[in-house]
């Protein structure tokens, strides 16, 4: 599967304005436009309803930081080894934090990690939602709660977790690749 993105063989579609200004935008940002985006680029509005729900979710008003975020994502897609999502998410976690130890223990096994109890309930929720989501009960989101998130915050955890177990599975049935330059980076 060198130099190929997916394992689908779909054309790019006709791009629209704003869509090639977001990829302008990531080039300049990033140094490279995301493979996912271009994964998605057959279908410009797909592409742009799956931009508009990332963008929200990571990069919004939250009582989330960046940083915590990335680390729902790469607790998720540790459980679901999503190669895409781990290579991609861990390198963020690796620029969020400045620590390239981090990010490596978040895609290993984040409980490794010397994590806030605040952080490590965050990321024990995100999980149990990706693993046994019918066994989320009251005491979950009050123990949430308990470690200082407020309801908001729940709700982005829980969606920012289940943004990615839907990433991680469109990811793994296309066998989508990262960026070869996610690699390198923050290390």
């Amino acid at each position: 599967m060198t130099g190929k993105i997916t394992a689908l063989d779909l054309a790019a579609g006709e791009l629209s304005e704003p869509t090639k200004a977001y990829f302008a935008k990531c080039e300049e940002k990033l140094g490279l436009v995301p493979n996912v985006l271009k994964a998605y680029a057959f279908d410009d509005k797909k592409l742009r309803a799956f931009t508009d729900m990332y963008n929200d979710l990571m990069l919004g008003e939250s009582g989330l930081s960046k940083l915590e975020r990335e680390m729902i994502a790469v607790a998720v897609s540790s459980i679901n080894h999503c190669y895409y999502c781990l290579t991609a998410h861990g390198a963020a976690v690796r620029q969020l934090s400045g620590d390239p130890l981090l990010g490596e223990m978040m895609v290993m096994n984040f409980r490794a990690a010397d994590l806030s109890p605040k952080q490590t309930a965050m990321l024990e929720f995100a999980v149990k939602l990706t693993e046994e989501p019918a066994r989320i009960v009251e005491a979950d989101r009050a123990a949430l709660r308990q470690a200082g998130f407020s309801d908001r915050d729940i709700w982005d955890i829980a969606s920012t977790a289940a943004f990615f177990n839907m990433s991680n599975r469109v990811a793994a049935a296309i066998d989508m690749r990262p960026n070869d330059e996610y690699h390198a980076m923050a290390r």
